[in-house]
């Protein structure tokens, strides 16, 4: 799988914030969090932003740094043009 459990992984794990806890803040099952951080499954584009808005609910630096790891190189190349 890709590219967003890695940084949903890292960022929950940088940040202390538990798979249950991001699982309440967007309104899921545990389970479907666990799929994510595991590389089971890939969020859609969709549920990423949905994922960054949760994970801004709790702490804006978390939201931050799973953005920054899952959408890193393309912001570095925008901001290059």
């Amino acid at each position: 799988m890709g590219k967003a459990g890695k940084a949903l992984r890292q960022a929950l794990e940088t940040f202390g914030i538990s798979q249950n806890k991001l699982a309440v803040a967007l309104g899921v099952k545990p389970y479907v969090v666990f799929r994510w951080f595991h590389e089971q499954t890939d969020p859609s584009a969709e549920t990423a932003a949905d994922i960054a808005k949760a994970l801004h609910g709790l702490d804006p630096a978390p939201a931050d740094e799973f953005v920054r790891l899952y959408l890193g190189d393309y912001l570095q190349d925008s901001d290059k043009t």
